[in-house]
């Protein structure tokens, strides 16, 4: 079950989809793969989900699959066997999450109010699908439910777009979002599949928010670190600031005071969500130095270095 949540975190956005022809989940399944997201959640709104889920899934079963809207058991156990990995409710139907419980399956059922999470809480669970989201307060609310049950993490589901996509995951209690802006019913039913892997992929982009933090310049020892920096001071009057192991010009140039990782140097690139960019990369075969990786006192990853140079230089991931 935690594999699977851990999953749904890594992708950071999971695409809500509502299917009425069951044929265009196979299309669909590539569109999402080649933007970059291969994760859906195929709702049972529509009388094509099982199908849908069973296509999807028999034809690229790389995509982590999960089925949505399920409001009974027999919809759960449907689901469950046509490919689907985990299950998302609207509500918490305390019949539904024991059965899927019993059987082993993973739930994250809606909730909105405090007794919803207390009576989830009953059953073991701490991921929990927050929906409607922005009609029930959005990111203001999560947090205010947050401070009391201080264990439980959100997936906001409702309302989520591109615009506020950011906000919400920037709050560390919240490992997911689920939105359909990207997989539109109409583009959906208008075959528009390069348009949903563009979307996708912008949306993708957009969580991310990889970008140039710093460039970072090996020197053998603190005194010619030093003297490097002022030279940056001296020409474009930027602030020094001196480190244990390099001096900051500004905040675009870094001087180790020692040898460190890369040929000539590293550069250093800022992303919104570092756990996320390193599962990112690796679905697409980039190689992380995973011993190189630095974390804060609570385990959050801070730091992580790519095993590939650049030009002679080092490409290490930054935190923003």
């Amino acid at each position: 079950m935690f594999d699977v949540l851990n999953k749904i975190a890594d992708f950071g956005i999971v695409p809500v989809i509502k299917l009425d022809d069951a044929q265009a989940a196979v299309p669909l399944g590539k569109a999402l793969t080649d933007g970059g997201l291969p994760v859906a959640e195929i709702t049972f709104r529509t009388a094509a989900a099982e199908e849908a889920i069973k296509l999807m899934s028999g034809t690229y079963p790389e995509i982590l699959i999960g089925a949505g809207t399920v409001l009974t058991c027999e919809q759960a156990d449907k689901a469950y066997a046509a490919g689907a990995r985990f299950i998302v409710s609207p509500g918490l139907n305390p019949a539904v999450v024991k059965h899927c419980i019993d059987k082993n399956v993973p739930i994250v059922p809606g909730v909105c109010t405090p007794s919803d999470i207390e009576t989830a809480l009953g059953f073991g669970l701490n991921v929990l699908k927050f929906f409607p989201a922005e009609a029930c307060g959005g990111l203001a609310a999560i947090k205010a439910m947050s401070a009391p049950y201080g264990n439980v993490k959100f997936i906001p589901t409702g309302g989520v777009n591109e615009s506020n996509l950011n906000a919400y995951l920037a709050f560390n209690k919240i490992p997911a979002c689920g939105g359909s802006w990207m997989v539109a019913d109409a583009l959906i039913k208008e075959g528009k599949f390069d348009e949903i892997t563009r979307l996708t992929r912008e949306a993708v982009t957009r969580m991310l928010g990889f970008e140039m933090a710093h460039i970072g310049v090996n020197e053998e020892s603190a005194d010619k670190a030093m003297a490097v920096a002022k030279m940056f001071a001296s020409v474009f009057g930027f602030p020094i600031k001196d480190g244990n192991s390099s001096v900051f010009a500004g905040t675009g140039v870094e001087v180790n005071k020692s040898v460190g990782f890369g040929k000539h140097g590293h550069i250093a690139i800022r992303t919104n969500g570092i756990q996320r960019a390193v599962a990112y990369l690796k679905r697409n075969g980039v190689q992380i130095n995973d011993a190189s990786a630095k974390f804060k006192p609570d385990g959050s990853m801070v730091a992580v270095y790519l095993q590939e140079e650049f030009g002679g230089f080092a490409i290490h991931l930054l935190q923003a």
